[in-house]
C-alpha cells in the first residue's frame, strides 16, 4: 500500500483534473469546485508534472485535453465515479437508508401501488422507493437495491428469485363486450379493435405470439388496432373501452376482481417464463434490502379496498 501511494497522484489533483477536463475549462471548474482558478491551475500543474507529461493544450483563455489527456481522463473519470459508488453504497448500509425498486410504470402502477399500504403495514421503518424505467437498470452502475426483470431466472451479474410466472390472457371493459357482442372463437378474437404493446427496449409477447400459442397464428389479425409502447397505457386503453388487450395476470387479476376488466376470451398462455426479483451478484444486502425482496417474494395479496370495506359495515 505504501508503494501505491508513491504510484498515484493527489486524489485531489484527479478530482479537479476531472472537473477541469469535463468543463474545458480551468474557470469553471474553479467555479464547481469552490476554489479560485489559479488553484486549479496548480493542481493541474502539479498532475502533469507527476505523470510527466502535459494533459490540456492552453489556447488563448481557452484549455482542451490533448490525447494523452483525453484517455487519461476517461480512465480518471471511470475510477472516480466507482468510488463515489463504493461510498455511497457503504454510507447507505451503515445508515440503513432508503431501498430503492427499479421497475416498469406498469408494475409500479398495477402490481406495486395498490398493495403499498400493506407493505407499509407489514414492513414498517423501511423507505421504499419506486424508480420506474422503460429498460433494465445495471443495477450495480446504478446503485439501485433491486429490480423486477422478466425472464427465465439468468440474468448477467444479477442474482433473482421469482415473484411470479407469466401468465397472459385477454382483457377488456365490460362496456366494450357489451358493445361488441361475445368473442365467439379464436378467429372472431382476432378481428375485434387489439391494442397491441410495442415494447421498445424490454421484449414482451404481442398478440401473434398469443394467438400462435393457443392454437391460431398471427395471419389472423385483421384490424391493425391501437399500438403503445408502455404497459401501464395498454391497461388504461383496456379500461377506457378501447379494445381488447393482452392481460398480464399479476398485474390485471386485482382489475378482474373487483369487475372493471373482463375476459373476453378465457384462454390463458402459460409462457414458461416468470417476473422475478433480482439484485447485483454476490451483493452484501443490507436487513432492509432482503426485508422488501422477502416480502415480494411472497407475492402478499392486495388488500380490500377501502371503499367496499365500508359499503359492507
Amino acid at each position: 500500500m505504501t508503494l501505491l501511494r508513491h504510484q498515484l497522484p493527489p486524489l485531489n489533483a484527479l478530482v479537479v483534473f476531472e472537473a477541469a477536463g469535463r468543463l474545458a475549462s480551468f474557470t469553471q471548474a474553479a467555479r464547481e469546485l469552490n476554489m479560485t482558478q489559479a488553484a486549479v491551475s496548480y493542481a493541474v500543474k502539479q498532475l502533469e508534472d507527476a505523470l510527466g507529461l502535459p494533459l490540456f493544450q492552453r489556447e488563448h483563455q481557452r484549455v482542451r485535453l490533448n490525447a494523452e489527456g483525453r484517455r487519461y481522463h476517461q480512465d480518471v473519470t471511470l475510477a472516480l465515479e466507482h468510488l463515489r459508488r463504493s461510498t455511497e453504497a457503504l454510507t447507505q448500509r451503515r445508515r440503513g437508508q432508503h431501498v430503492t425498486l427499479s421497475c416498469s410504470t406498469a408494475f409500479a402502477s398495477w402490481w406495486m401501488l395498490p398493495r403499498l399500504a400493506r407493505f407499509r403495514a407489514e414492513v414498517p421503518g423501511i423507505d421504499l422507493r419506486l424508480q420506474t424505467t422503460d429498460r433494465d437498470l445495471d443495477l450495480a452502475a446504478e446503485n439501485v437495491s433491486l429490480g423486477i426483470r422478466r425472464g427465465n431466472g439468468r440474468y448477467l451479474g444479477c442474482d433473482a428469485v421469482e415473484l411470479v410466472e407469466e401468465v397472459i390472457l385477454p382483457i377488456c371493459s365490460p362496456a366494450y363486450l357489451q358493445r361488441t357482442g361475445p368473442v365467439a372463437s379464436l378467429a372472431d378474437l382476432a378481428r375485434h379493435r387489439l391494442i397491441h404493446l410495442d415494447e421498445p427496449y424490454r421484449p414482451r409477447p404481442g398478440w401473434g405470439d398469443y394467438l400462435k400459442a393457443t392454437g391460431g397464428s398471427a395471419a389472423m389479425l385483421q384490424d391493425p388496432g391501437l399500438h403503445m409502447n408502455d404497459y401501464a397505457l395498454v391497461i388504461s386503453a383496456a379500461l377506457e373501452g378501447q379494445g381488447i388487450a393482452l392481460g398480464w395476470r399479476h398485474q390485471t387479476d386485482h382489475l378482474v376482481e373487483r369487475g372493471l376488466l373482463v375476459h373476453p376470451w378465457d384462454r390463458p398462455w402459460v409462457t414458461g417464463l416468470a417476473f422475478h426479483i433480482v439484485w447485483p451478484h454476490g451483493a452484501e444486502l443490507t436487513p432492509e434490502v432482503i426485508a422488501v425482496r422477502d416480502w415480494l417474494a411472497g407475492n402478499p395479496a392486495i388488500p380490500a379496498p377501502e371503499y367496499e370495506e365500508r359499503g359492507t359495515r
